[in-house]
């Protein structure tokens, strides 16, 4: 006679189930996942520009045979001495009110000079623009999409800002991708906010409207495990 053979399977209903099942824990874990990538790509590139700031400063002593120091550069004269250590930039004439052509793409001016509102926004997210005093002796891009900024000015004191993904991509925040270094008088490198630089301890408030507000984070930033994981 004949067997009788039974089929096990599933039914549409049950793969649907499973498949609605499977996209709510999808949609409920894909944020997290994403943001933890995120939180990972801003810390990691922070790091980055740190080490490549630093490192084209010691090549830059090298070259001018002494130590270069906020007190030893004259007016607008940084970016030429430290960008021939970067691999191949891309020139952004100064930024802010002083851009040209090519400064567009680094977030800088129009064609005409005048200045770009690219919405940098402070650490707080509580103001669209930032000011553009301590970012417009020089800007130039690196060949990984990264920012650097000059402050120097004719006061005797060099900062270094890196927009560590670049001018084109969020969130051009203050403390979150947008970082200020402070070139010593001893020739050494801080980080803002250390103790000894110039914004040590203040202007990195989660509820601060100032325009440049998240200028002192950097050290937090290098310092603080949980930083990055609760971002303002």
């Amino acid at each position: 006679g004949f067997i009788m053979v039974k089929k096990f399977g599933f039914t549409l209903a049950e793969v649907l189930i499973t498949l609605g099942i499977i996209g709510v824990i999808a949609a409920l874990t894909l944020p997290s996942l994403i943001q933890k990538k995120q939180t990972k790509e801003l810390e990691t590139g922070l790091k980055v520009a740190y080490s490549l700031i630093n490192q084209a400063i010691i090549n830059a002593n090298n070259g001018a045979g002494e130590t270069l120091t906020s007190k030893n550069v004259e007016y607008r004269q940084f970016k030429s001495l430290i960008m021939p250590y970067f691999d191949n930039p891309t020139d952004c004439s100064w930024g802010g009110n002083k851009g040209v052509t090519n400064s567009i793409i680094c977030g800088g001016a129009d064609d005409t000079g005048n200045e770009v509102n690219i919405n940098y926004k402070n650490f707080s997210k509580k103001s669209q623009s930032i000011s553009t005093r301590y970012i417009d002796d020089g800007q130039f891009v690196l060949k990984n999409g990264m920012l650097i900024m000059i402050e120097n000015e004719k006061t005797p004191t060099v900062y270094l800002t890196a927009d560590i993904n670049g001018a084109s991509k969020k969130p051009n925040a203050w403390g979150h991708d947008v970082f200020t270094f402070q070139l010593m008088d001893n020739g050494k490198l801080l980080p803002m906010g250390q103790e000894g630089t110039d914004f040590y301890n203040r202007e990195c408030s989660e509820t601060s409207t100032g325009n440049i507000n998240g200028i002192g984070c950097t050290y937090k930033a290098l310092t603080d495990p949980n930083y990055f994981k609760n971002l303002p």
